[in-house]
């Protein structure tokens, strides 16, 4: 394990009940182990980019954990598989996507994960609920994350619930 290091991560989903996946997903962020869930933004809906199906529900969360990189994304592809997220080709729909953003100032190019994440900035359901937690964050390699709002201006993306909203087990 390594020190504390904050991340981000993306979540979003289409299929079934897709607010209250996300919401769920929120509590198993909450319940990972050597992490501390520090804030999750509003719910936003988008329309699907290079994919297929109906709209997505996205949020972004922060955490503060001690898991290596690549083991925290282990973890996401675990609940993502609890949620029953298949993979039958790219950029299907899904019940759950949860992409590791931001692993505090790493830079990470790997087989199997590359942060920053390599679309983060192209896509407005990421960068929304990601300024609306750190208005000043900057993406490793890239620069300030405002300064990419202006190309995705014309993505549809609307607030559903507001972040102060109460995020509970969906059971």
């Amino acid at each position: 394990m390594t020190a504390m290091v904050s991340a981000y991560v993306g979540i979003g989903a289409n299929l079934g009940n897709p607010e209250q996946t996300v919401r769920r997903a929120i509590v198993a962020l909450q319940e990972l182990t050597h992490t501390r869930f520090s804030a999750s933004s509003s719910l936003f809906a988008s329309a699907p980019i290079d994919a297929t199906g109906s709209d997505f529900v996205n949020a972004v969360a922060r955490i503060d954990t001690s898991l290596a990189a690549e083991t925290l994304l282990s973890e996401l592809q675990k609940i993502e598989l609890a949620f029953g997220r298949e993979r039958p080709f790219r950029n299907a729909p899904r019940t759950l996507d949860l992409d590791l953003l931001l692993y505090g100032q790493a830079r990470i190019q790997s087989r199997d994960l590359e942060v920053p994440h390599p679309r983060m900035t192209d896509r407005a359901f990421v960068l929304r609920p990601l300024l609306e937690l750190d208005a000043a964050i900057h993406i490793p390699g890239k620069g300030q994350a405002q300064d990419f709002l202006a190309s995705v201006q014309d993505q549809r993306i609307k607030v559903l619930k507001h972040a102060a909203a109460p995020v509970l087990p969906c059971n």
